[in-house]
């Protein structure tokens, strides 16, 4: 599990950053930045035994950013030719000529700028074979037919894996990047009894292979989760508490992010705004950014601007700690970015004491929400209003599976309303959170 596929050795991807920079400043620009990557990966499907699709990319890009004054024009390309390095500093220069002057726009201060530049261990290739690739997608896809035969069709199952390396550099004198890789195992299968179908799935990643589960016990449990849902009913309207199973509870993170990250709040399209120091979560949600963790799926030492990154306190007691901002949004507030130009960092949500089923006891009658669908979420009001599926719980045990409600409520009080969160930690993404059980919902059915 130790080769690279790059054509270009890291340090060939730093000496185009700097070039452009010198070109940059040789035209005039009072101060640019540049990002250079490139990436390889393979993907293989299978369904129903047979393969689907074989998929290979290998992609590189510049991108370009040159400020005159306070006025910024940017241009990219997939040409690394010099030619075309040379044609991209001029069109990034040329527009920033015809850009109106914003008070906001510059690099972030050089003092911001990440020095130390850690190994967070986040490059694992994977010598994966694509006849090896297909055999992993059969097996997976495999245990899940051989599970029931309920289990009748597959939306199929995959192996995925990719690598991607990136320099950022900037005329403050900045220059660092480094090599990543990221690895998929998913299956989807459809179960039938009847008359009536179900699909499910369910879907792994990893930044090292060995990490990722056996693919025969992820189609086992995808197919167990399509199983689940057969002869699922529906519900009559009613209000009661609401258990988001941790894929679910992810969402809900997102949600907030969203909500208090830097171009929400200064466009006031927030329900959160000027929130800082205020009780946005129930007392007993803690929340951290950990930027530093060692394979995590959103590690980094610097952001898209350089800024160093920083362990560091989101949520405390239910109070808002922290904005997350980049160098641009954080003037338009008049803050100091945080380190989250491009994105969030390893966001840990704190688990209590309860597994999902003492979460479903804690609860006694409720729903237990497995899927959602549709974007019913307004972010200006926090009105949040989703169609569902998932299970009914009554005696603080599954009685059956439901489908065809709508869960309905405004995130202001979700938040506020959350009674326990679970130590069924799973990361998805950015984020890792356990199940989220809220006191009170909406659930709009028959």
């Amino acid at each position: 599990m130790t080769t690279a596929r790059f054509t270009y050795p890291l340090d060939t991807l730093r000496q185009i950053a700097l070039d452009l920079l010198r070109q940059g400043a040789a035209q005039g620009a009072s101060a640019c930045e540049a990002d250079v990557s490139e990436g390889y990966g393979q993907t293989a499907v299978v369904r129903k035994g047979e393969v689907e699709n074989i998929e290979y990319n290998r992609d590189k890009s510049i991108g370009f950013t040159a400020y005159l004054g306070q006025r910024k024009g940017f241009a990219s390309s997939s040409d690394f030719s010099p030619r075309a390095l040379a044609d991209t500093v001029s069109a990034a220069v040329s527009i920033a000529r015809f850009t109106a002057s914003d008070d906001c726009a510059g690099l972030a201060e050089p003092g911001m700028m990440a020095r130390e530049i850690h190994d967070l261990d986040l490059f694992h290739p994977w010598d994966l074979p694509i006849e090896q690739a297909i055999e992993h997608a059969r097996a997976c896809e495999a245990a899940a037919f051989a599970l029931d035969p309920r289990i009748v069709n597959s939306e199929g199952a995959g192996v995925s894996t990719q690598q991607h390396q990136f320099v950022v550099a900037n005329s403050n004198g900045f220059a660092a990047g480094y090599p990543t890789t990221r690895h998929y195992l998913s299956c989807a299968v459809i179960a039938a009894q009847n008359g009536a179908m179900q699909r499910d799935d369910w879907y792994a990643e990893a930044r090292d292979a060995r990490d990722l589960p056996r693919g025969d016990a992820l189609g086992r449990y995808a197919g167990q989760r399509a199983l689940a849902r057969l002869n699922s009913r529906k519900l009559k309207t009613m209000k009661v508490p609401v258990l988001f199973e941790a894929p679910m509870a992810s969402g809900l993170i997102a949600s907030f992010v969203g909500a208090v990250s830097g171009g929400s709040l200064y466009r006031k399209t927030s329900f959160l705004l000027d929130s800082l120091g205020k009780q946005v979560f129930s007392p007993l949600v803690q929340l951290s950014e950990q930027p530093h963790l060692k394979k995590g799926l959103a590690s980094g030492c610097f952001d898209d601007d350089g800024v160093a990154t920083q362990t560091r306190e989101i949520v405390k007691d239910g109070v808002l700690q922290g904005y997350f901002l980049g160098t641009y949004s954080a003037r338009k507030l008049g803050m100091t970015s945080t380190g989250n130009a491009g994105g969030n960092h390893n966001l840990i949500l704190q688990g209590g004491d309860l597994d999902l089923p003492g979460l479903l006891r804690k609860m006694g009658r409720g729903l237990l929400v497995t899927d959602l669908m549709g974007q019913g979420i307004n972010m200006v009001t926090g009105d949040y209003s989703r169609g569902a599926a998932g299970y009914w719980v009554e005696g603080g045990e599954i009685r059956y599976p439901v489908e065809e409600i709508t869960i309905a409520g405004n995130l202001r009080d979700m938040f506020k309303g959350i009674v326990a969160v679970g130590k069924d930690q799973l990361t998805r993404g950015s984020r890792r959170s356990g199940s989220i059980l809220i006191d009170s919902m909406t659930i709009a059915g028959n």
